[in-house]
């Protein structure tokens, strides 16, 4: 016989013994890797507030898909696709015809879709198909839903290597981006629809009001942690992944709501690199306090 290893057991076990478990760790595994770059880039150009309202923009298009064709992967993925690029280009257009800032703008239109995406699940549905709609199922996960959220997370890294130039170039200087020709417009359009895919896929797993944490929290950390975009992408992916095992074991051992969990372990993260991290940090910011005085 073999002596069971403690570590092992609590680490390994749960998704060794479990299909659920393994399908749950991809599908997070998938949406850390395509959704914790897109976070970075939210960062870099103030948009932080754009990924909240998008996944709260998508609810009224999901709630639709369900109440046509009930709980219908492709039914409420066509219809938070539809409902998140609407809201999109909607505030853009009253940015521009107003003097209402966009992120104004998507606080409203987010504020609207929130409550017409809950009443419209709350007339056809139960509490039960609220609750899946808003804060997700991962333990849950099928291999449709699963495949679904791969097949983004490919379609982002792909799409984000191929703007990668002229997407950080919008980001830090749109007038020069245009003067040269590089299809400003293009490039933010689609990182608007590669963000909205990439809710619209999470939120399968984490719910419209869970996903945008695991997309943006590893995002906002990594900037204590690397100065480079890049840098701060391979963070944010590396936290968003290490929040997503341990919000799964919490949620395994514990039997703590799952993307809580998983929301919570990236918050701990984040708190972390303020207090810890390598730039800028509490810490930081106390070691060259010292060097100038000392």
């Amino acid at each position: 016989m073999t002596a069971h290893i403690p570590v092992v057991d609590f680490l390994i076990s749960p998704f060794a013994d479990y299909g659920f478990m393994r399908r749950a760790l991809a599908g997070c595994l998938a949406l850390s890797l395509g959704g914790c770059p897109l976070g970075v880039l939210l960062v870099l150009r103030r948009m932080s507030l754009m990924g909240d309202a998008l996944a709260h923009a998508i609810l009224p298009g999901a709630a639709i898909g369900f109440l046509v064709a009930g709980l219908s992967l492709v039914a409420m993925t066509v219809g938070g696709i539809a409902t998140g690029l609407a809201v999109a280009v909607l505030a853009g257009l009253v940015s521009r015809a107003t003097p209402l800032r966009e992120d104004a703008s998507f606080a409203a239109f987010y504020l609207i879709s929130l409550g017409l995406g809950v009443l419209i699940v709350s007339m056809r549905g139960s509490s039960v198909d609220l609750l899946h709609v808003l804060f997700g199922s991962v333990l849950a996960l099928d291999d449709a839903a699963l495949l679904l959220i791969v097949s983004i997370s490919s379609i982002t890294l792909i799409a984000l290597s191929v703007i990668y130039r002229p997407l950080i170039v919008e980001c830090l200087d749109p007038g020069f981006l245009r003067a040269v020709g590089g299809f400003g417009p293009l490039v933010h359009i689609t990182f608007t629809v590669l963000v909205v895919l990439n809710l619209v896929g999470g939120f399968q797993a984490l719910g419209t009001l869970m996903v945008v944490g695991l997309i943006m929290l590893p995002a906002v950390a990594a900037r204590f942690w690397s100065q480079t975009v890049a840098g701060q992408m391979a963070v944010a992916a590396a936290f968003g992944v290490l929040a997503s095992v341990a919000g799964l074991l919490a949620s395994y051992h514990w039997r703590a709501p799952a993307s809580s969990a998983i929301i919570l372990a990236a918050g701990g993260l984040y708190i972390l690199s303020i207090v810890a991290g390598r730039f800028d940090s509490l810490a930081a910011s106390l070691v060259t306090l010292r060097h100038r005085t000392g």
